[in-house]
């Protein structure tokens, strides 16, 4: 397989110019891992091609020496789903970052997969427009990553995820061939397959999105509590009233332990459970929406609500809800990122079987989410130094996923599969419902090189059948959080 390699990289450099490959093995380990650090591969070789032309190139190459290969754009997954493969090809798109066309009177611009989610923006604010995904990572995330994930963010509970703010992609098939995937293509939605597919179905080289216009207004409170259950009892009451925020997001008190010592968002002291709530669109109906917020939020128990007065106090709000992720290693040496998603009528009941497996493992939880919609993003810590640590949280984190298929909710919302959930899959799935999948995926990649051993539980071809583990984790059977 080094041989093989070697003849690809050369190959390669006699395509993209010495500057665009790399083999050198302390280079390398630069692309061992996403954002998500306890799965790790060195490459075997990494690419940086800049067209599309390029990409398709690199594909057939891998294709001709049967090597596997995987996509990568800024690296902030937190599934392990652009882990490299260590007799593979990584091809990183990160200087295909030109923004290519911008067309105001149809909302829609033109990217390349590794222009920067934030950037969109950017170029188009001043027209009172906006690129409506907003992931935490939004200053590093690429749109081409945002696209292969689905990602959403803090304001998903009204505008959606990438999907749907996705028109078209250009995309290098698994043989190497450039195809466009249209949402007004007549036929099967195959643009709706490869959104949201991690990589696995082919590499895009050029999204067309959607851009919305900035809201006449809007407005945003942070309201505090003493606990994270009478937080989520505003949750309930502001969604049954028929409101629809922009974005509800909740901290419990560890998180904003983190966020105070990593950004001093000075947050109210004292607080259990902090919930932020924005509301955007035409200014008299966020005026009336706005007051009645504010009154379930005092009615739920609030001891300090506070209103943004302007940009700058809303930013200041935002601040440690976007930056809790990160702020986590302020204090804990290591930590676990979970992603599950559960109704939101049960969000007091899961997030008190969290205390309880916490409390029962010594191991503890930060507690993130986006509570319109139920997606949590438990935050598991722990001390790598220290001998089963890992273990330990990992089994924690296992658990918490169970809880949410328990009550009828999902292994991730938004942060995908990857290598770090396949394991889960076989607790939401059939056998035939896998194979069903698995045989999508052969019908795009036959060969089986294109992002391999992702989503499915093991890295099987066509017609293999993985084992079933059918039973709940051990931590949450029968709710007995004690067995840990």
């Amino acid at each position: 397989m080094e041989e093989t390699l070697q003849v690809l990289a050369d190959r390669f450099t006699g395509l993209l110019g010495p500057g665009s490959v790399i083999t050198d093995p302390a280079r390398l380990r630069t692309y061992e891992c996403d954002g998500l650090t306890n799965h790790r591969a060195t490459p075997g070789v990494v690419v940086l091609p800049n067209t599309a032309e390029q990409v398709a190139a690199i594909v057939r190459a891998c294709v001709d020496q049967g090597v596997p290969y995987v996509a990568r754009g800024s690296g902030t997954g937190l599934s392990g789903g652009a882990l490299p493969r260590t007799d593979g090809v990584l091809i990183v798109t990160s200087r295909m970052r030109r923004i290519l066309s911008v067309d105001l009177p149809n909302q829609r611009a033109v990217v390349e997969p590794g222009v920067i989610n934030l950037d969109v923006t950017r170029a188009v604010r001043a027209d009172g427009h906006y690129f409506a995904p907003d992931p935490s990572s939004q200053q590093i995330c690429s749109v081409g990553g945002n696209v292969a994930e689905n990602s959403g963010g803090a304001h998903c509970l009204k505008y959606g995820f990438t999907a749907h703010h996705v028109l078209a992609c250009e995309v290098v098939t698994p043989d190497g061939e450039i195809v466009e995937l249209s949402a007004d293509a007549p036929g099967y939605d195959l643009l709706g397959v490869f959104v949201g597919a991690e990589g696995t179905l082919g590499i895009t080289t050029k999204i067309t999105v959607r851009l919305t216009r900035v809201p006449e207004t809007v407005q945003t409170l942070l309201a505090a509590y003493d606990s994270i259950e009478a937080g989520g009892a505003a949750v309930s009451a502001i969604i049954s009233a028929g409101v629809v925020p922009a974005a509800i997001e909740m901290m419990d008190a560890l998180s904003i332990e983190a966020a105070e010592a990593a950004v001093r968002c000075e947050y109210p002291p004292g607080a259990g459970a902090v919930l932020i709530v924005e509301l955007d669109g035409p200014a008299d109906e966020v005026a009336h929406q706005f007051a009645e917020v504010q009154r379930l939020c005092r009615d739920a128990g609030a001891f300090e609500i506070r209103v943004a007065a302007d940009d700058a106090e809303r930013a200041l709000i935002w601040k440690g809800r976007k930056s809790a992720f990160a702020a986590v290693g302020r204090i804990s040496p290591a930590y676990l990122v979970q992603d599950g998603v559960i109704p939101r009528t049960s969000l007091p009941g899961v997030l008190a079987r969290i205390d309880e497996l916490s409390a029962a493992s010594g191991v503890r939880v930060a507690n993130v989410f986006h509570a319109g919609d139920g997606n949590l993003h438990p935050l598991v810590l722990f001390d790598d130094a220290e001998p089963g640590a890992a273990e330990r949280a990992e089994e924690v984190s296992g658990a918490i996923l169970d809880l949410c298929i328990e009550h009828g909710g999902s292994i991730t919302g938004e942060h995908g599969v990857g290598v770090d959930k396949s394991r889960h899959m076989p607790r939401m799935f059939t056998e035939a419902d896998l194979d069903t999948m698995q045989m999508v995926r052969c019908g795009f990649d036959p060969r089986g090189l294109c992002n391999p051993g992702k989503i499915f539980p093991t890295p099987r071809l066509c017609g293999e059948v993985p084992g079933v583990r059918k039973e709940p984790h051990p931590l949450v059977q029968q709710g007995k959080a004690e067995q840990f």
